[in-house]
């Protein structure tokens, strides 16, 4: 059963079909992030499952996951540590290279955000096929920490994303498409 929060988000995330290509159904986030009480209620739903877990670092994926893992580590006090695209990080980073639907891509992180065994929360705003929260996942253990949970706002569910992340650690989504 959908809870009240979970309806009250779910009826501002805008459809747009058709982008960023033909066949595409984009789930449009901008209207949680414009509205103040939304995007509270989004970063309290993010935070409720992990409940008094410790955690030491909250890793946020290019781009739109940045505005998410922002508010969450504030919220927890919690350290932020990007993981970004590649070539985009201006210091010594870690790269991983993955396959998409469509193509390659690669991120990457810096050797020095996460220290040997701090403990980290992976947040992201979507969950699609989930290649790159997988490559993410796989950077935070190769730097040396321990991924207790990662959470999405929103997941695709029919493509079977899940099925590609560490089963190790919780997998969270507030929505699930």
């Amino acid at each position: 059963m959908q809870s009240e929060r979970s309806r009250r988000l779910n009826a501002a995330i805008r459809d747009i079909p058709d982008f960023p290509q033909p066949g595409v159904l984009f789930k449009d986030i901008t209207p949680v992030l414009a509205d103040h009480a939304l995007f509270a209620e989004a970063i309290d739903a993010l935070v409720e499952p992990l409940g008094s877990t410790k955690v030491d670092k909250v890793v946020g994926i290019d781009a739109r996951g940045f505005i998410f893992a922002s508010a969450v580590a504030l919220k927890i006090g919690a350290g932020l540590v990007p993981v970004r695209k590649r070539g985009k990080l201006p210091w010594r980073t870690r790269s991983l290279a993955y396959t998409l639907e469509y193509g390659q891509a690669e991120v990457e992180i810096h050797l020095d955000g996460i220290a040997p065994g701090e403990t980290v929360w992976l947040v992201d705003d979507l969950l699609a096929t989930g290649g790159t929260a997988g490559a993410a996942q796989a950077l935070i253990k190769d730097v040396g920490g321990e991924l207790v949970a990662t959470s999405f706002l929103i997941e695709l569910g029919e493509l079977g994303g899940r099925d590609r992340l560490c089963q190790k650690s919780q997998v969270h989504s507030v929505l699930i498409y």
